[in-house]
C-alpha cells in the first residue's frame, strides 16, 4: 500500500466514526438510544437493514464464491423478496403496535416470562458468535495479505465500532450506515469497471459474459432436488425464506432497525426496499466475482490466492513438488489465453473447459501439498481471491477506497449486532429480571455498559477464530442452527392460539437439541434447517400441548 492508500483509508474511517459519535450524542432516555427517537425515514431505514446484513464477509466472501462456483450462490437470496412482504404484512403491525423495545418482549405478553429468556438467551449466543466473526473476517484476511498483525486488527475493528455505538445507540448505527453503503456501491462498482477497462481489447462485457458461461460460471437457476447441491431454486424459496423471515423478522439486530421507523408504514417502505434491491446487490456482486474469473483468463494468477499458504510451501521440503505444479498452472494459462484470443468455437469452448478441469486438478494437489507443508495454514483460498486482486491491479488510491469498503462493512455490521446484543440484554434480562424501576438514565447507561461487554467479548471471539470454509457460509450456518427454533416460537405465538407457554418452551428446547444433532451429522444442508427447525418446534409444540391437555397440566 503506498501513501495514498492509507490516507485515503483513514480519513474515510475517521470521518464515519466521528460523524457518528458527533451526529447522536447526548441520547438521555431508552426511546432514544435503543428506538433512535423513532424518527428513522424509509430510506435510512433500507438502507441501515442492508448494512447490517451485508457484513466485510459479503464483499471478502462472495466474489471469491463466484469465481470458484459461479452464480449459482445467489439462489440463497430468492427467498428474501417473499420475507420481506410477509414481514410488513404481519410482524411489523404487532411490533409497532405493542411498541416493544425487542422482539422478545412481544413472547412475554402471548407466553411468559421463561419464553422470552429462552428466545433472548438464543438470539444472544447465535449473534454473539456472529459479531466475533464479522469483525474476524477482515482482519484474517487483511492480515493474511498485507502481513498486519492480525490480534492488532481484530483491537482495531471493534473499538471503532464500539466509539460511535456506545456514544449513540440505535441513531448512531443507522447514520453511520448511509455513509458507508455509499463508500461500499461506490467501491465496488469502481471495481467493477476497473475490471473491465483491464481485459483485452476487444474482449467487451458480452464476450467476458460468454467466457464466463464457457467456463460453467453463469448457471444461475439449478432446479434439482439434490440434497447435496447447497444452493438450488428450492433451498432459495423454501430454506431461504425461512432463513430470511427468522433473521429479518426475529433478530433483533435487524428488528430494532425497523423498530426506529417513524411510523407502520417507514419501516414497511424500508424493508420493501430492502427486498427491491438486496437480491440486484448480491446479483451484482457475485457478476464481479465473475468478471475478476474472466480478468484472470488473461492474466497470471497464483496457484492458491492465500499467500500464507503459498510461503508455508516455499519454506519447506515440498517446494519443488510445488514448484512443478505451478509450472504446469502458469502454462495452462497460457494456454486459456491463446484459446479465448482465437476466439470461442465449439471446439474450443470443450478444450477450454478441459484445461479449466485440469487446472481444478493441479490446485486440488497443491492443496495437498499444503496440508503436508503445514496443515494448520488455510488452503481454501475462496476469501482471498477478491483482495488478491485489489492489492494488485487497482490504482493507488482505489486500494484504499477498497479496503475502507471491507472494514466499512464489518463496522456496519458488528454496530448492529453489538447494538442490538446491548437491547436484548438491558431489556430482556437485566430491566425484567434484575432492575425494574429505575429511571430512564439508568438504563441508557446499563445498555451502553453492555455495548461496551459485548463489544470487547466480540474481539475476544475475533482472537480465537479460526477460518472456516467459506466465511459467508459460516455465519449462515451458525444463523440456520438457531433461526428455525425462533421463527417457530413467533409463528406459533402469531397464529396457533391454543398452544400455550409450557409447550411452546419445552418444544423449543428439544428442536434446538435435534437441530444441533442434526448439523453435527450433517444430514441436510444447512439452509434446511431453518425450515426444519421451525416445522419441528411448531409440531413438537402442537403434541405436547394435546399432551397436556389430555392430563389435565395445564
Amino acid at each position: 500500500m503506498q501513501s495514498l492508500d492509507w490516507i485515503v483509508l483513514s480519513l474515510t474511517l475517521f470521518f464515519i466514526v466521528v460523524y457518528g459519535a458527533l451526529k447522536t450524542k447526548g441520547s438521555t432516555n431508552v426511546e432514544d438510544y435503543i428506538k433512535g427517537g423513532k424518527e428513522t425515514k424509509w430510506w435510512t431505514i433500507g438502507l441501515s437493514v442492508m448494512a447490517t446484513q451485508a457484513s466485510a464477509i459479503t464483499f471478502l466472501s462472495t466474489p471469491g464464491q463466484a469465481f470458484h462456483s459461479g452464480m449459482g450462490f445467489v439462489q440463497f437470496y430468492f427467498g428474501l423478496p417473499l420475507a420481506m412482504v410477509i414481514i410488513c404484512l404481519v410482524f411489523i403491525p404487532i411490533y409497532h403496535k405493542l411498541n416493544v423495545y425487542t422482539a422478545y418482549e412481544y413472547l412475554e405478553s402471548r407466553f411468559d416470562v421463561n419464553t422470552r429468556t429462552l428466545t433472548a438467551i438464543l438470539f444472544l449466543i447465535q449473534r454473539g458468535l456472529a459479531a466475533g466473526i464479522t469483525i474476524f473476517a477482515p482482519a484474517i484476511i487483511l492480515s493474511a495479505v498485507l502481513g498486519w498483525n492480525l490480534i492488532y486488527l481484530n483491537i482495531i475493528i471493534g473499538v471503532l465500532v464500539i466509539i460511535y455505538t456506545v456514544s449513540g445507540g440505535t441513531k448512531a448505527v443507522s447514520v453511520t450506515q448511509k455513509q458507508q453503503m455509499a463508500v461500499i456501491f461506490a467501491g465496488m462498482f469502481v471495481a467493477f469497471y476497473l475490471i473491465l477497462q483491464y481485459l483485452p481489447d476487444g474482449i467487451t462485457f458480452s464476450k467476458a459474459l460468454e467466457i464466463a458461461g464457457a467456463s460453467n460460471k453463469m448457471q444461475v437457476l439449478d432446479f434439482s432436488w439434490d440434497l447435496n447441491n447447497r444452493y438450488t431454486v428450492w433451498t432459495g424459496f423454501l430454506g431461504g425464506t425461512f432463513l430470511m423471515l427468522s433473521y429479518f423478522g426475529t433478530d433483533q439486530s435487524q428488528v430494532q432497525r425497523y423498530l426506529s421507523g417513524k411510523s407502520v408504514r417507514e419501516s414497511q417502505l424500508g424493508l420493501i426496499f430492502n427486498g427491491l434491491l438486496k437480491v440486484p446487490m448480491q446479483f451484482f456482486i457475485l457478476l464481479v466475482g465473475v468478471m475478476v474469473f474472466v480478468f484472470y483468463q488473461f492474466n497470471a494468477s497464483p496457484l492458491n490466492f492465500n499467500p500464507k499458504a503459498n510461503d508455508a510451501v516455499k519454506n519447506s521440503e515440498y517446494y519443488s513438488e510445488y514448484k512443478e505444479l505451478e509450472v504446469k498452472h502458469q502454462q495452462i494459462e497460457k494456454d486459456k489465453k491463446a484459446l479465448l484470443l482465437a476466439g470461442l468455437t465449439a471446439d474450443n469452448k470443450s478444450e477450454l473447459q478441459s484445461l479449466n478441469q485440469e487446472d481444478l486438478r493441479l490446485k486440488e494437489e497443491a492443496k495437498t501439498i499444503i496440508n503436508k507443508a503445514n496443515d494448520i495454514v488455510e488452503t481454501n483460498d475462496k476469501d482471498y481471491v477478491f483482495i488478491h486482486f485489489i492489492l494488485h491491479n487497482l490504482p493507488k488510491g482505489l486500494i484504499g477506497l477498497l479496503l475502507a469498503v471491507i472494514l466499512s462493512a464489518a463496522m456496519s455490521s458488528t454496530a448492529s449486532e453489538l447494538n442490538a446484543l446491548a437491547s436484548t440484554t438491558a431489556i430482556d434480562l437485566y430491566k425484567r429480571h434484575k432492575k425494574q424501576d429505575e429511571d430512564e438514565a439508568h438504563y441508557v447507561k446499563m445498555s451502553k455498559w453492555f455495548t461496551l461487554g459485548w463489544g470487547v467479548l466480540a474481539i475476544l471471539v475475533a482472537c480465537v477464530a479460526n477460518l472456516f470454509d467459506n466465511l459467508i457460509q459460516l455465519v449462515n450456518i451458525i444463523g440456520s442452527i438457531f433461526y428455525g427454533n425462533v421463527l417457530g416460537i413467533f409463528l406459533i405465538a402469531f397464529f396457533l392460539k391454543f398452544i400455550k407457554s409450557k409447550a411452546v418452551f419445552w418444544a423449543a428446547i428439544l428442536t434446538q437439541i435435534i437441530i444441533i444433532v442434526v448439523f453435527k451429522l450433517d444430514i441436510l444442508p444447512y439452509l434446511w434447517l431453518n425450515a426444519l427447525g421451525c416445522g419441528l418446534v411448531i409440531a413438537i409444540a402442537s403434541l405436547l400441548q394435546q399432551g397436556f391437555r389430555k392430563n389435565v397440566i395445564e
